[in-house]
């Protein structure tokens, strides 16, 4: 939805350069809110808040950011949805005095009501921060699974800078440094987003689930919510026919609460189980006569577009098709454009070809977009979840037998660097252990991240009706043989979707790949790609890679069928990387 930003200094910085950081900062992230820019500045404490606007609820003047309580002691910047804030804004209704129709503002009466314990109460994506003139202390929280982003960043001295996006701090002066921990772990296991490091030195992620308080120089973060704790060991074994009622409903209302908004929605559908599925919600919910548009990625090959599922589901309904062509032609440079708003390395052409989609909805007018990100890990849809054990490897990509990643490919000092995954086990049994790792650790963390970034690149605001708490818990409680059955993931999943989609489309099955990345690698792409290897090998290698090494895989994958492609877009990255941040990036490596 919006940008948000904040300086706190110990050191009495006088205004002047405290606005002046804080504006480099709004200015970084105008992508996230071009609507409005607003800051704040309390003398009596060097502290600055700073928002970018995207207008999603209540569009008037009335909404802009930041935000005061009707007694000017609050102030908030907010980036996110509270989607039940109609249902909270009731309960409030007599004891706080609204001056808006913002979910902002609703957000904030409840701080002032409940204080952190406001934030059980928040069905939504939510980042946000609260200083206290009074008290002096500064407040920041982040929603449950880390949908919205938020980091932070300690300063000499005591100070605290937070933003929405790494990009901020580099722009408020915080030297640019890579972090050589985070890139040797990426390399040599494919994990990203798994921990509160990020991938430049001195700014850490704000993990999900916790918030952190700051008070004369000194920091904590605490954790307000925990999936384990919510879920227990225990099973349902309420009658199935119960489950798939309650389940059914909160998908309904899930979906209803996203529609809240007071600008066009559409929906993001592929051809698979989760977004057919969220397309026959979003009949429930609105009626046959539901117009919204439907969203659609395609690359020019049949054996990855899942077009001709997506036309079949649509055929019966009003629902316009926008079909978003991604070419080879196009990748180099939105690749550079995409690396520019992640600032860290991402998910490869899947992650361009989405961009592709909110690029669009934005020229058709569509500012919301809601997807079906979050099922497979609910319901076990991956392979691996068949037969689940307790290895320490992580699956980086679906349907690969070999490892994705060429950790031989780097040098045997900066492989040492490399951070083991620590894999927590909360469950009694395997599967709900591992449905647990990639819900906090693995698959989603990194999706979110590089879909909050792709979406906020063309200003448009994407929601995930299936990462509803309320969902991921009950799906969690289940048994095994409500998720996987006869060899089949998503056993219930496909159950309740009978009643809302075709029959064939609940039966199809698990479709991993969905772009042509190792073909386009090999073929059109392949100059792009050893340009980008060789400046990843002039700046890194001898250093971080093995330059021989390096050279002898991208021969071998040219020369042969190898199954995955993830390790070349790894050193993809660090070349994308490097003609961003060539100066500080290579002496980093040095």
């Amino acid at each position: 939805m919006c940008g948000i930003a904040a300086i706190l200094e110990q050191d009495g910085r006088k205004q002047n350069q405290i606005n002046a950081r804080l504006d480099s900062m709004i200015r970084s992230q105008f992508h996230r809110g071009p609507d409005a820019q607003g800051h704040y500045f309390n003398i009596d404490a060097s502290v600055g808040l700073g928002h970018n606007r995207l207008s999603i609820i209540d569009l008037s003047e009335a909404g802009q950011q930041p935000m005061s309580d009707p007694t000017g002691r609050y102030w908030i910047v907010f980036n996110g949805e509270a989607y039940n804030y109609l249902e909270i804004r009731r309960e409030l209704h007599g004891w706080y005095q609204f001056r808006t129709n913002t979910d902002t503002e609703v957000v904030l009466a409840s701080f002032v009501r409940w204080q952190e314990k406001c934030l059980d109460r928040f069905v939504g994506m939510f980042a946000f921060a609260i200083w206290d003139t009074q008290r002096k202390e500064f407040f920041a929280a982040r929603d449950r699974f880390g949908v919205k982003p938020l980091y932070y960043c300690e300063q000499p001295g005591g100070g605290l800078l937070l933003a929405s996006e790494i990009k901020a701090f580099h722009a408020a002066g915080v030297s640019a440094s890579p972090d050589p921990v985070s890139w040797a772990t990426y390399l040599a296991h494919g994990l990203c987003d798994h921990t509160d490091r990020t991938f430049w030195e001195g700014v850490r992620s704000l993990p999900p689930g916790h918030f952190l308080i700051w008070r004369d120089g000194k920091l904590q973060i605490r954790q307000w919510y925990d999936l384990a704790t919510r879920v227990s060991s225990a099973e349902d074994n309420r009658p199935v026919e119960v489950v798939e009622e309650e389940y059914l409903s909160l998908l309904m209302q899930s979906v209803s609460f996203r529609f809240r908004s007071d600008v066009p929605v559409g929906i993001n559908l592929s051809g698979g189980l989760d977004s057919s599925t969220l397309l026959g919600l979003v009949q429930r919910v609105q009626g046959a006569e539901s117009d919204v548009k439907a969203f659609t990625f395609v690359t020019g090959d049949p054996r990855y577009d899942e077009l001709p599922w997506v036309q079949q589901m649509l055929a019966s309904t009003k629902h316009p098709s926008i079909v978003c062509q991604l070419e080879p032609d196009d990748v180099p440079a939105l690749a550079e454009s995409v690396q520019a708003h992640q600032d860290e390395p991402f998910g490869g052409l899947p992650t361009l070809a989405y961009a592709r989609v909110f690029e669009q909805a934005r020229k058709e007018g569509v500012i919301v977009l809601l997807d079906g990100q979050g099922m497979d890990e609910q319901w076990a849809g991956y392979d691996y979840y068949q037969s689940p054990n307790d290895r320490k490897d992580v699956s980086v990509i679906q349907g690969v037998t070999r490892t994705a990643v060429r950790p031989d490919c780097m040098t045997p000092e900066f492989r040492k660097l490399a951070e083991p995954f620590q894999i927590k086990r909360p469950f009694t049994d395997v599967l709900r252990n591992l449905q647990y790792r990639d819900a906090l650790s693995t698959k989603i963390p990194r999706a979110l991240r590089f879909n909050d970034r792709i979406s906020m690149r063309s200003s448009t605001e994407l929601r995930e009706p299936f990462l509803d708490h309320r969902l991921f818990e009950l799906a969690m409680r289940q048994p095994t043989d409500r998720k996987i059955k006869q060899g089949t993931g998503k056993w219930l999943l496909r159950r309740i979707a009978h009643k809302l989609v075709p029959s064939d489309v609940c039966e199809s099955p698990k479709r991993a790949l969905q772009t042509p990345q190792r073909e386009w690698l090999k073929g059109p792409l392949r100059s792009w790609l050893c340009e980008l290897t060789d400046e990843a090998l002039a700046g890194c290698g001898g250093d971080w890679l093995d330059t021989a090494a390096v050279r002898a895989a991208r021969t071998e994958y040219f020369d042969h069928n190898v199954e995955n492609s993830f390790y070349l877009w790894q050193w993809i990255s660090i070349g994308l990387m490097l003609r961003r941040e060539a100066n500080v990036f290579a002496s980093a490596a040095a």
